[in-house]
């Protein structure tokens, strides 16, 4: 399952000293969900963005897929920009590959930040719902509803473009590849490897998010992880989107 991945890169990429940040994403999302955070982690960082498997520019192989193996393909993604060490900031599904990366393959990550993220979902059934409901009418029949999630009521009505560009996001991902990644998400376990996680970790839950709450998800990474900071910030699952700023100042912070 092992593929290169779409990616973009801003920031000093001619200097091969600058330190790297890859920056990925949530199920559904493509790369431009990092565009208000990119002007700002360029100044300090060659940023490599990166589109999950089966997701905006990526390819979209025959499932299954696991956390695992989509972390593989990040890796041959940065083999290939000839990238050996790296800060990471995932989001969802972005930061369960981190997590993943932090504990398997922590020699290669210099920090770790986690965002609105879990190790683990207890109930299943939502996911294997969207599972059967991408499957029979495809991702355009979930992408209002998804999007919705991502953001808090007020600032969605306040930002009607965003939300209608990020249904577009999550329409416009493949069927295969929107199921094939939600069947890895019902499968993902990581609390018995949470000790393991290695880089310096912060984890950032949003306020409001109701895909990933703060309680039990983000609490149990922050206070699993060793020596994790934990922050909240205003939003929904894509917090890093509707207090951008405040992120900003977070991830800086702490990659730096």
């Amino acid at each position: 399952m092992t593929a290169l991945l779409h990616h973009r890169i801003d920031g000093p990429e001619s200097d091969a000293a600058a330190p790297t940040l890859v920056l990925l994403g949530s199920l559904g999302s493509t790369l431009e969900m990092w565009e208000p955070n990119v002007p700002a982690l360029a100044e300090h960082f060659r940023v490599i963005r990166l589109d999950n498997l089966g997701h905006g520019g990526s390819p979209v192989p025959d499932g299954p897929y696991s956390i695992a193996g989509l972390a593989e393909s990040a890796l041959a993604t940065l083999d290939d920009l000839g990238v050996d060490r790296f800060a990471w900031c995932g989001l969802s599904l972005g930061a369960m590959i981190g997590m993943y990366l932090g504990s398997e393959h922590g020699d290669r990550v210099s920090r770790l930040a986690l965002c609105c993220t879990t190790s683990y979902f207890e109930d299943k059934g939502p996911w294997r719902q969207r599972i059967e409901t991408v499957g029979q009418k495809g991702t355009g029949a979930i992408a209002e509803a998804v999007a919705e999630r991502w953001f808090t009521p007020d600032w969605a009505a306040e930002h009607p473009a965003v939300l209608t560009r990020a249904a577009g996001w999550i329409a416009g991902t493949s069927d295969a590849g929107y199921a094939a990644s939600c069947a890895a998400i019902v499968d993902w376990d990581h609390r018995d490897r949470l000790q393991a996680v290695t880089p310096p970790t912060l984890v950032i839950g949003g306020a409001d998010d109701l895909a990933t709450p703060i309680v039990p998800h983000s609490r149990t990474l922050a206070e699993s992880i060793p020596g994790a900071r934990f922050e909240v910030i205003p939003g929904g699952h894509v917090a890093t989107w509707q207090s951008a700023a405040e992120a900003n100042r977070l991830l800086l912070d702490h990659l730096t």
